[in-house]
């Protein structure tokens, strides 16, 4: 007997014990029902061209004989003939004033044709693109309606990692679902090719998948800290690491959209590198940290400034610089124009540098151009005329990142570009103008001779 009082006993504790951590846990019930109608589901359409091919070949096309035949059942659009058709998306996003204006993702309605908006109660709107801006993925719309449920704007610096966040959007149509997790890290750099290395992303481990796009991420106060943005999969689906775009950031985007239709970054004109243990101990440093100055645009404000390459910064208008990643983040936040403080290590001393930070050019691969017969740009890589002497002309590969999309399509260093996208280069004027005409959501051929030999690669500019 007392050997079973001893097991009710410890079985009653171990009740009490679990209503003690459910009581613990956050209930997200009132948050979830007093902030959904204020988000809303987006759907896009934009129409695209697709070449139809005769199912039989060319090879009766050829044939006079076969024109009858294929005009009969297939009509008078023969094959390879580009047809006109509707796609359409879905996304989320919300409601950030009454009078219509809300915030979504850059890439939920770019480049479509017509924007509709759905809110909870099956009102739905046709919605005006105020603005876009694919660096930092965010896009301002507005609805003509009045006395709109409205979100509450939080901020995102006051999140702690470890800190409970809220999502609520449609994924893969699933009309407002909610979902919750933690806050992972902040300030995360995805250099993933799409020029959003400028965004300080919230990580969290919230359940995000396609159609969540956009859509708010709340603290437990129900205010939104983030727009979800992004996430890190091998499957296409949620694979426990999501991104979110930081609301101050976000909120100042839609400031500048809204007031002149683009975003103005500060820029530097420096190309960086990571500092790693070995360039530490060669730099006279204790410890590897900060952004290494690898090449600087001729009259960029880096430039103008007095900054030199080999110079390592420390700290940025007061943000300290730990990892590189985090020197466009900080830059790209200071109003161009402004004078700020730059602390460098050079020679191995720390020295104080004024920066009067200019402009970042709208075009990504102006961005890094030397203005002279280098440049850098979103594949990732430093480009130089040559002397072809007979061989293959084209552009050498001076330098290119390890990490960069170059890279990850098999080029190298010391390769010849000789064609983008079946545009032929020659040189780098023709290799900019070449980068310019390209359809970023389209995979693109890039012609790469090596040791004489030529190859054709295939690279998609986007994620």
């Amino acid at each position: 007997m007392r050997e079973i009082k001893f097991l009710t006993l410890t079985v009653g504790a171990l009740l009490v014990s679990c209503q003690l951590v459910a009581k613990d846990l956050p209930n997200f019930s009132d948050l979830a029902e007093e902030s959904t109608p204020a988000v809303v589901n987006i759907t896009s359409t934009k129409t695209v061209s697709n070449r139809q091919s005769s199912p039989f070949g060319q090879r009766g096309f050829e044939d006079p004989r076969y024109d009858e035949f294929f005009k009969r059942f297939f009509g008078e659009q023969g094959p390879n003939q580009q047809r006109q058709r509707p796609v359409k998306s879905t996304g989320s996003g919300f409601i950030i004033s009454e009078d219509g204006y809300l915030l979504t993702n850059n890439h939920v309605v770019e480049g479509a044709d017509e924007v509709m908006v759905s809110l909870g109660d099956r009102r739905e709107y046709k919605a005006e693109i105020i603005g876009l801006d694919a660096r930092s993925d965010v896009a301002l719309l507005k609805i003509e309606a009045d006395n709109l449920p409205v979100l509450r704007i939080g901020s995102s610096k006051k999140l702690k990692v470890g800190e409970w966040v809220v999502a609520i959007g449609s994924p893969f149509q699933l009309s407002f679902s909610v979902t919750a997790g933690i806050v992972s890290a902040k300030g995360r750099s995805i250099p993933n090719g799409s020029d959003t290395t400028y965004v300080p992303f919230l990580q969290t481990d919230v359940a995000i998948n396609p159609g969540n796009s956009g859509g708010p991420l709340f603290n437990l106060e129900g205010e939104v800290v983030g727009i979800n943005s992004q996430i890190y999969t091998r499957s296409g689906g949620y694979m426990g690491v999501s991104f979110s775009i930081p609301i101050d950031y976000a909120m100042d985007v839609a400031d500048q959209l809204k007031e002149k239709g683009y975003v103005a970054r500060g820029w530097l004109g420096v190309s960086i590198q990571e500092v790693t243990t070995e360039l530490a101990e060669a730099l006279d440093m204790e410890i590897p940290k900060g952004a290494l100055i690898s090449q600087i645009i001729k009259d960029s404000p880096a430039e103008k400034s007095g900054l030199k390459e080999e110079d390592v910064i420390l700290s940025f208008d007061g943000e300290e610089i730990f990892y590189s990643a985090d020197l466009p983040q900080t830059v790209g936040s200071i109003k161009p124009d402004s004078q700020v403080t730059a602390v460098v290590l050079r020679d191995g001393k720390k020295k104080s540098i004024r920066v009067k930070v200019g402009e970042l050019p709208k075009d990504p691969s102006l961005a890094f151009s030397s203005q002279s017969n280098s440049f850098a740009n979103i594949l990732g890589v430093i480009v130089e005329n040559q002397d072809s002497k007979g061989g293959i002309p084209g552009v050498l590969i001076k330098e290119l990142d390890p990490t960069g999309l170059a890279a990850s399509a098999g080029i190298a260093q010391g390769d010849v570009v000789y064609s983008i996208g079946r545009i032929p280069v020659e040189n780098t004027t023709d290799f900019n103008n070449a980068l310019k005409k390209l359809e970023s959501d389209k995979n693109i051929t890039i012609g790469v001779a090596r040791n004489g030999i030529k190859r054709i690669l295939s690279l998609k500019l986007t994620k």
